[in-house]
């Protein structure tokens, strides 16, 4: 059995998934910046400020949260109504792409 670090719905109404040893890998290999910051990517896929659609691929999804000039963005792959953490960053501006989701003001 698979045991998740998190699983969190996303305002498309999908649970997205990450286990332990694949947020030790982000941590450790990709961006050791988020070192500690589960909880925040939890946060930016349950209540993103906004969520953006791949120009590369129709089922990979960008969530961000914050605002200028820093955004955390948890990238997302959607399969069957449910979604696995792709990489996750920090980033100073959101990418091209098209809105899918925006939060009310």
């Amino acid at each position: 059995m698979t045991h998740y670090l998190f699983e969190v719905k996303t305002p498309l109404g999908f649970l997205v998934r990450c286990t332990k040893s694949y947020w030790l890998f982000i941590v450790s290999e990709k961006h050791p910046v988020l070192q500690g910051h589960e909880n925040d990517i939890q946060k930016v896929l349950s209540d993103p400020d906004e969520i953006r659609k791949s120009k590369r691929d129709p089922n990979v999804y960008l969530f961000y949260r914050g605002s200028k000039p820093r955004w955390l963005c948890a990238v997302i792959k959607s399969e069957n109504n449910f979604g696995f953490l792709i990489t996750a960053y920090p980033t100073d501006s959101i990418k091209v792409g098209q809105s899918v989701w925006k939060k009310s003001k």
